[in-house]
């Protein structure tokens, strides 16, 4: 690993204002508009004047432009625009590219969104105008002959090959699957604005739900939804000032790990392992940073697109043993438990947008004002991942 020569400053910066609209199936809206409605409760939370947003940062899947959002807020004047991604790899960093550009005085006030119809509009595996894969000279290309074309296959690969790499059986995987989908669920009955709010789920309901690729079911996938999430980040002296709570930025780091490759899914099944992920590259950088281990994290808000995504990064990020994330039962990962993870029920059963909405819940863990509070909370990790790269933030409490 080189040596980290950034000159990071734990909580210089913060997160002032959070929103989101209502997630849904079918919003009735378009994403501009979603993208608007959070943004502005977002910065009413934080005590912001639209008018005096001066920077943007947008994920490189949004189909909302910087300027778009800033002429229907009413901006006066970007002063610094950008946008991360791929995909659910960026929202971690685009709250840290949004905290550079503070820092760097290129602006003062930077709104941080993500808005889709992901339901009622494009949605992710459709093969033809709607959404398709491919067609871009990636490596994606490589597996759509064969019929390799939504991320359901891929990561029944993955799960395929960590079961085999640990000597366990698939069954005895799907009972540390069912684990983590049972977390989110359980926080999401909890949470109000959850789409599976009032859907409850016991272990019989998840393995009898049906097989989609062999061995991920129904609900080791996330949720399809229309909504949008957006944040404020700006200096930590400034956020003192402000009407919202200031969540200081302890830490952010981004990562590939070695072999880059292009694509938007199919990379990882090319790298020496597909069973560890470019979030074991940064997880260093990451608490070195904040000068602290994942033994300090409280809580975390774990990227889950799928279930084996969130369990191989519980052990990227080192919080079990390599093999040993798949013996973790619900009670570890749920109030009161070893790691409380997605306390907003997360993708799985709160909603999908891209990443954003653990960003939200990240910053009332620290605010105390999540649905799922951890008692004394004081640091929550929130990763976005998967591969071909890793991004990931720690959050700590104003003092």
């Amino acid at each position: 690993m080189p040596e980290d020569t950034s000159r990071w400053t734990p909580g210089a910066t913060s997160i002032v204002g959070v929103g989101a609209t209502d997630f849904s199936r079918s919003s009735g809206r378009s994403p501009l508009t979603l993208a608007v409605q959070a943004t502005r409760a977002a910065l009413a939370d934080a005590g912001v004047d639209p008018r005096d947003v001066d920077g943007i940062v947008r994920c490189d899947m949004d189909l909302v432009s910087g300027p778009a959002l800033a002429d229907s807020l009413g901006a006066r004047d970007l002063t610094y625009w950008g946008e991360a991604g791929p995909g659910g790899s960026g929202p971690a960093a685009m709250v840290a590219q949004a905290a550079a550009a503070v820092s760097a005085g290129l602006a003062s006030t930077v709104v941080v969104f993500r808005a889709l119809n992901g339901r009622s509009g494009n949605r992710y595996g459709l093969v033809g105008e709607r959404g398709a894969v491919g067609g871009d000279g990636s490596y994606d290309e490589f597996f759509l002959p064969f019929g390799m074309q939504t991320a359901g296959q891929f990561f029944a690969v993955v799960a395929r090959r960590y079961a085999h790499e640990h000597g366990m059986s698939v069954d005895k995987l799907s009972e540390g699957l069912a684990s983590i989908a049972l977390a989110g669920r359980a926080h999401a009955n909890n949470n109000p604005a959850a789409q599976f709010h009032d859907r409850t789920m016991t272990r019989e309901d998840y393995f009898a739900s049906r097989m989609l690729s062999d061995p991920l079911r129904l609900f080791d996938y996330c949720l399809e939804t229309d909504g949008a999430c957006a944040v404020v980040v700006t200096s930590t002296e400034r956020a003192r000032d402000l009407a919202g709570g200031a969540v200081p930025i302890v830490s952010a780091a981004q990562g590939t790990g070695p072999g880059v490759q292009p694509g938007l899914m199919f990379p990882a099944l090319l790298r020496p392992s597909t069973t560890s992920w470019p979030s074991a590259a940064t997880a260093p950088t990451l608490f070195g940073r904040a000068g602290v281990s994942a033994a300090d994290i409280d809580v975390a808000q774990v990227y889950d697109c799928f279930t084996i995504t969130t369990l191989i990064q519980l052990e990227d990020y080192g919080f079990v043993p390599r093999g040993q994330a798949a013996h973790l039962g619900e009670a570890d990962l749920t109030l009161g438990g070893r790691l409380p993870i997605n306390t907003s029920g997360g993708h799985l059963s709160e909603a999908y947008i891209h990443g954003m909405n653990h960003v939200v819940e990240g910053v009332r863990q620290m605010r105390g004002t999540s649905t799922n509070q951890v008692t004394g909370a004081e640091l929550c990790l929130v990763t976005s991942a998967p591969p071909p790269g890793a991004s990931a933030l720690i959050l700590g409490v104003d003092r």
